[in-house]
């Protein structure tokens, strides 16, 4: 080991994290103790200090592994000092999984490059629909016929990466396409010309995908062509659903953190949602988004900005990656990491062989928190955002996506998307996950003095139900606002 120094602020995602390695963590889970995540680490910091420290420590067994006084008191110091969690700071150096696929923006690609991406998007959309590896039953997989997406939950970010791999494995199947790579589109610029050129502009659905739908047909989808908002629409719309804002405040988590409560993960699910919404008639529903050809491009962004925001935090090893958790890493593990009907599972996603000609990694992590033991010290500035939640809607009586929007005095201020099923109640994790949130941060001055309330409204249903849906169907959900603390 080389020469340690003692910490006397030490944290969690600076320090602590490392002080157990790969081996460490999988002996003690064998004895049903969790060294990979804050939780358990804080929930066995006294046994582990008591098993660690010098003179005479019986954990780690191995000579090599011991601790050395230094980092027995670094820890002590974490302990006393109440846990802190702390900032995430990335390792020196991060290891990397050696790639053979380096996907780029789709406007950096050169004029042979798109033609080959032409041809393998023809390829596949020319391919009968009852071909496993067709355009239309690989995007049936997402929506109907096969209805297999998770969405908002844990197994979200995996099961999006594994989906992107294997739609990029059936164009490199096209004759001519062997070396293809999905490129992506950053959200944060105008639709590209590119993606409004054939055969991404749209697709004709060849047969009615809902006629195999389980636990029944749906109908409504046949004859079907893809439909999107113009550029300058879609433009409005995605600084209107707050995407940039999510992706922003998501790139600057510390933690992995849990669905419908923190961390990255809620906010990117959130980007996503607005994305959707954002985008079009036919990216709004669930039920064919992937049928529109800037569904890969758009989910191929939303993939490098998780793997940027893994290199960020220290997170593209199973080890690193757990250590973001502060919960239960149960998903990691089978049987709970299934990505049906992948056989790649949600552990294995973590660091497949894939890599982006450009990361985002500039933005500065943040150390907000809406609370904090009585131990430690915080402080509000003036320019903390406050963190405003309207809790407890029950989506599965919604039918479809939806939009929550927050007024301030009747005017709004403020709205996100939320993207679903038309009938949630037939979806296994909509029912899992019925009761949602919706997180907003807003300036202090656009809320102070004002009158809050909030809306529902389900676009594209005006025929049927009216845009307007009634809170007290959606669960009466509640208003919850706190200023955000920074820890000290």
């Amino acid at each position: 080991m080389s020469v340690e120094q003692v910490v006397a602020s030490p944290t969690y995602l600076a320090d602590i994290r490392n002080f157990f390695r790969p081996e460490d963590i999988e002996h003690m889970a064998l004895k049903g103790i969790d060294l990979a995540t804050y939780d358990g680490v804080k929930r066995n910091a006294l046994s582990v200090f008591t098993h660690t420290a010098p003179p005479t420590p019986d954990m780690p067994p191995d000579a090599e592994g011991q601790w050395s006084a230094e980092r027995s008191q670094t820890f002590r110091n974490w302990i006393v000092n109440g846990f802190p969690m702390g900032v995430a700071v990335p390792p020196v150096e991060t290891p990397d999984t050696p790639s053979t696929r380096i996907r780029k923006n789709i406007e950096t690609l050169s004029e042979s490059e798109l033609e080959t991406l032409k041809t393998a998007f023809a390829g596949l959309m020319a391919r009968p629909a009852s071909a496993p590896d067709s355009y239309f039953a690989l995007a049936g997989i997402h929506g109907l016929s096969q209805r297999w997406c998770l969405h908002h939950e844990d197994r979200y970010n995996p099961w999006h990466r594994v989906y992107l791999q294997v739609f990029e494995d059936a164009l490199r199947s096209v004759p001519g396409c062997a070396d293809v790579t999905l490129p992506y589109w950053d959200i944060r610029t105008p639709l590209p010309d590119r993606l409004q050129e054939p055969p991404f502009d749209q697709y004709a659905l060849p047969e009615d995908p809902g006629a195999a739908a389980t636990p029944q047909p749906v109908a409504g989808y046949f004859p079907y062509k893809t439909e999107r908002f113009s550029p300058a629409e879609i433009a409005l719309n995605v600084e209107a659903f707050g995407v940039l804002s999510d992706i922003a405040t998501s790139m600057k988590q510390s933690i992995w953190g849990e669905y419908n409560v923190d961390g990255y993960q809620d906010f990117s699910i959130q980007a996503h949602d607005g994305g959707h919404g954002s985008i079009g008639p036919t990216m709004g529903d669930q039920n064919v988004a992937s049928f529109d050809p800037v569904f890969w491009f758009f989910h191929c962004n939303l993939d490098r900005l998780w793997l940027s925001w893994q290199h960020k935090v220290g997170a593209t090893t199973l080890t690193g990656f757990k250590s973001t958790l502060t919960t239960s890493a149960e998903w990691l593990s089978a049987p709970f990491n299934a990505l049906p009907p992948f056989d790649a599972t949600s552990d294995a996603s973590i660091d497949l062989p894939i890599a982006y000609d450009k990361l985002d990694t500039g933005d500065t992590m943040e150390n907000t928190v809406g609370s904090l033991r009585a131990a430690r010290t915080f402080s509000i500035k003036r320019s903390s955002p406050v963190s405003v939640r309207v809790k407890g809607i029950s989506r599965l009586d919604i039918p479809g996506s939806f939009a929550v929007n927050l007024l301030a005095d009747g005017r709004p201020i403020a709205k996100r998307y939320f993207f679903q099923p038309n009938l949630p109640r037939d979806c296994e994790t909509c029912r899992k996950h019925g009761i949602i949130n919706i997180d907003f941060r807003l300036d202090q001055d656009s809320i102070l003095d004002r009158t809050l309330t909030v809306t529902i409204d389900v676009p594209g249903h005006g025929d049927q139900v009216g845009t307007a849906f009634p809170l007290d169907q959606a669960g009466s959900p509640t208003i919850n606002a706190r200023l955000l603390l920074e820890d000290e």
